[in-house]
């Protein structure tokens, strides 16, 4: 009993700790491209056009008018409940990595981040976990008692047994349990094939973010001799000549060849392509991206 108080002691003082970095994101996230999702009809003021013939009368804006020497009207916008929703990765290769964190732990952080800055802007949120299989999901819902269920599933380890990706279902899956337009962020290494045409079949509905996590050793491996390499998802063993000028060139190459061919497949699908560096800090990289104005 007393390990399960410490784990959500534990759990409670990360997450107070991540609220207040999730205040930038929370700002971030109402800006540029992001601000247009919030869009109804009623509350805020946002500008003035010339009055038309049928306009209420009560939304005159008489200093402009006197100004102007023409009728003006006022402009409202409100902004309109926003669903957020988290397709996250936990695979094994997500697990991997030779930086100071893993994969894994990147896109954990980047999770709870704007989990905590979509409940700042009173956003339902909802998730689904998976790795060689569906872990967890659940529906989008407002409050805090589904921010801390997304937030100690996100805690919880991995299952390092069961290789593989299911990303392809897990897309399916959200198809299926979102009923309204949603902002979906989906966070993976995409080291896995077949998920393509559930990705695109999600973003013809909903707004959708790919979050690619990468590693150092993506692009560059060090000068250390014939290393071995292990490939934890399909167990095969390679004794790697890192020494080579060649083949570190040619390692560098291939993967900016898959990531332009990857962020290419999300441009013709109406996905927005984000890349993660797991050195990076996930709330510069957020903030820089809301900022862009996609």
């Amino acid at each position: 009993m007393s390990s399960v108080i410490e784990s959500r002691e534990s759990l409670a003082v990360r997450a107070s700790r991540l609220r207040l970095r999730a205040k930038t994101i929370a700002g971030g996230m109402k800006t540029g491209f992001f601000r247009s999702l919030y869009r109804g009809s009623g509350v805020d003021f946002s500008g003035v056009r010339e009055y038309m013939r049928g306009d209420d009368v009560r939304f005159i804006d008489w200093n402009v008018t006197a100004r102007m020497g023409k009728t003006y009207v006022k402009l409202f916008e409100e902004e309109k409940e926003l669903v957020v929703f988290f397709v996250i990765d936990r695979s094994l290769s997500m697990q991997q990595g030779v930086g100071s964190r893993s994969r894994l732990e990147a896109a954990t952080e980047t999770a709870a981040l704007l989990t905590l800055a979509s409940s700042l802007n009173s956003n339902p949120v909802g998730a689904v976990m998976f790795g060689g299989y569906v872990e967890f999901s659940c529906a989008p819902e407002a409050g805090r008692d589904c921010e801390m269920l997304i937030l100690s599933h996100l805690d919880t380890p991995p299952d390092k047994k069961v290789k593989g990706s299911v990303l392809a279902n897990a897309l399916h899956g959200s198809h299926k349990l979102l009923k309204s337009r949603s902002l979906i962020f989906v966070i993976s290494d995409f080291r896995t094939v077949g998920y393509e045409k559930e990705l695109a079949r999600l973003a013809l509905k909903h707004d959708v973010i790919a979050v690619r996590c990468t590693d150092s050793c993506d692009t560059e491996l060090p000068d250390a001799g014939s290393i071995p390499f292990f490939d934890a998802e399909t167990g095969i063993k390679r004794v790697l000549p890192t020494s080579q000028t060649a083949f570190r060139k040619a390692w560098r190459d291939d993967n900016r060849l898959r990531v332009s061919r990857w962020q290419g497949m999300c441009a013709r699908r109406g996905v927005i392509p984000l890349v993660l560096p797991t050195d990076a800090d996930p709330v510069v990289v957020l903030s820089q991206f809301f900022k862009q104005g996609h």
